[in-house]
């Protein structure tokens, strides 16, 4: 079982910046990939990024050069960088974790409101 918790959401303006977090319970190490998703209502969750164990990283098309996503494995978490933020980014942001394929668990989320 891992616990995820995450942080650093809130209300911005358009193109500003935010960095979540993602804090797990124990050692990501060996986990294969840690993932974010966004959520909004009416909408099928939607893949925003994913670090796989070796470190490579995949993005969904609307975040690519805007998001990095990146792991400290010391302190058993993820980060999340969004720059250049638009109100459509707009959405609840979820951190899963699990294989490199499939999302074994999942938080809780963190808002994320971007104002025109």
């Amino acid at each position: 079982q891992v616990q995820l918790v995450e942080s650093g959401g809130g209300l911005v303006q358009a193109g500003e910046s935010l960095r979540l977090s993602c804090a797990a319970s124990r050692s990501i190490d060996s986990l294969g990939a840690m993932y974010w998703f966004r959520q909004t209502p009416g909408k099928q969750r939607e893949l925003v990024a994913k670090i796989f164990r070796s470190g490579n990283t995949a993005y969904g098309d609307s975040v690519k050069g805007r998001f990095t996503i990146s792991r400290d494995n010391a302190r058993n978490t993820v980060y999340m960088q969004m720059n250049t933020l638009t109100p459509e980014d707009t959405a609840v942001y979820v951190c899963g974790a699990g294989t490199s394929v499939s999302v074994q668990f999942w938080g809780q989320g963190t808002q994320v409101t971007v104002s025109s």
